[in-house]
């Protein structure tokens, strides 16, 4: 038995007579929805907060755990799913997870009291956690070639937009659906949506080829696990002076981490298959700097939504529905050009991230002067433009850095090494979430300057961006200067110990 080929030469990918699955375009769209769903639960309920604490009689804390919760919960579960899927079976784990977040969404809805929220919530994370690495993985192994980078261009634009359009469509729900008990509608929407997925996917889903199949590294799962759990912990209690009571765990977490990492190239040195392979950072091309272009990007991306929303809401006074649709042109933005970079990154490479970053800084920058300076009436529709500019920069940065970051990425180890990318973007979006409305709120401490509040929390914000927009230009630059491409993972070939104990 051979390992898989990094171009995704994978059973999987194949039908009958080694002809591409007919069925995968349409297995794609299944992931592709359930994966919306997913992402969009991370930012869609944050308009219904104020509504969801008032029914339930529930304090401020215990509010916040309603979004942190499923955020802290997501994180936690991305690289364990993603390996298990590798280990076990990709389609079963992607349907069990994906019928697991249908039902406890539908807890969710029906959550008589805040604790039971709460509680639904966690599981609901958890779910989608072990549901959003089978996603990149199951288009690695049903795709290859320029189809692949296809695959991911949509990939890429279901995860921006899903960021994107979720103040929008939570305020929408709760328009439609009037009335105290609206707000639960949020959560039983994914319910049929969700049954209708599943059914699909049990058709269409390919399932793991055999050479995929190991063990489960259990001290890895517990040291990784518990070492970002350390660094979101804090993060996710922010509002409530996490930061402040809880800083130390942020040393737990690395000293963590670190321990984690002289593991993995234990068991790497052994022969034996770890929870994420180490090699994936060091010999893998694009990996290392694809995840770090990912995590800055979404540390500046994700918090801006919040601080959006607080300024148009709070600030400006309007309606759930209104806020959402103020952002729109961001998301038109970001799904048009995601679609279409995801055709031109084989091509383009990693120019095309440089300049959508560029793109991204100058758009939102542009509309937070806008936002700042002009006359308030129209300040809005004079950002929108900025914004669609933003919206098309970032759909040439999520899109194409996925691609980049996992198309070299041997296809039995693609869902440890999703869970990883996704695991530094989660990380990223719990840095800035906590950070950017944060530093909003001490601005404008008791004043009524929103401008100068929104100016300030935007400024934080690029500057992540910018970090993401440095990494990605010395990459760019490295491989003009040097013209050579990196090494290919060594865990691909026959002599490789990991491989010699498959065979």
């Amino acid at each position: 038995m051979t390992a898989s080929a990094p171009g995704g030469r994978d059973q999987g990918a194949r039908a009958a007579g080694g002809a591409p699955d007919p069925r995968r375009w349409r297995a794609l769209w299944v992931t592709l929805v359930a994966g919306f769903m997913s992402l969009l639960d991370v930012s869609i309920v944050a308009v219904a907060l104020p509504t969801v604490q008032r029914e339930l009689h529930a304090s401020a804390a215990q509010v916040q755990w309603v979004v942190s919760g499923y955020a802290l919960a997501f994180a936690l579960a991305l690289v364990t799913a993603g390996r298990l899927g590798d280990a076990l079976d990709r389609r079963r784990i992607f349907l069990l997870a994906l019928s697991c977040f249908v039902l406890f969404s539908a807890a969710c809805g029906a959550a008589p009291t805040i604790t039971l929220l709460v509680a639904a919530r966690l599981a609901q994370g958890l779910a989608a956690g072990f549901m959003a690495p089978q996603n990149s993985a199951l288009i690695q192994q049903m795709f290859r070639g320029a189809e692949r980078g296809r695959a991911f261009g949509f990939f890429g634009a279901t995860v921006g937009i899903s960021s994107a359009v979720g103040p929008l469509t939570g305020g929408t729900i709760l328009a439609l659906a009037d009335g105290a008990q609206g707000w639960r509608w949020i959560f039983y929407v994914n319910v049929p949506i969700g049954v209708l997925a599943v059914l699909l996917g049990r058709r269409l889903l390919p399932r793991t080829p055999r050479s995929g199949r190991g063990h489960v590294d259990l001290p890895g799962v517990l040291l990784l696990g518990l070492g970002v759990l350390a660094l979101m912990y804090p993060l996710v209690l922010a509002e409530a002076g996490g930061l402040g009571r809880l800083w130390w765990l942020f040393l737990v977490g690395i000293a963590l981490l670190v321990v984690f990492t002289r593991w993995q190239h234990r068991l790497v040195a052994r022969g034996t298959q770890p929870l994420l392979d180490p090699r994936l950072f060091t010999t893998v091309r694009g990996y290392a700097v694809g995840a770090g272009v990912g995590t800055l990007y979404f540390i500046g991306f994700s918090g801006i939504w919040l601080v959006f929303a607080f300024f148009y809401q709070s600030g400006l006074g309007f309606s759930p529905f209104r806020s959402g649709l103020a952002v729109t042109p961001f998301a038109l933005g970001s799904a048009c050009a995601a679609v279409v970079s995801g055709r031109l990154v084989d091509r383009l490479g990693r120019v095309l991230t440089v300049g959508g970053l560029t793109a991204v800084i100058i758009g939102l920058g542009g509309a937070a002067l806008l936002l700042r300076f002009a006359p308030l009436d129209i300040a809005p529709w004079l950002a929108a433009p900025a914004l669609f500019l933003g919206g098309v920069g970032s759909g040439c940065v999520v899109s194409p850095n996925i691609t980049m970051t996992l198309r070299d990425v041997p296809v039995r180890m693609a869902g440890a090494a999703g869970g990883a990318l996704q695991t530094g973007q989660r990380l990223g979006a719990a840095v800035g979430t906590a950070a950017l409305p944060g530093l909003f709120y001490l601005v404008l401490d008791g004043s009524d300057d929103y401008r100068g509040a929104l100016v300030a929390a935007m400024g934080a914000g690029l500057v992540g961006m910018a970090a993401s927009l440095a990494l990605a230009t010395y990459d760019w630059r490295r491989d003009r200067r040097t013209g050579e491409p990196h090494p290919k993972c060594p865990d691909d070939v026959a002599h490789s110990p990991v491989h010699a104990r498959q065979t």
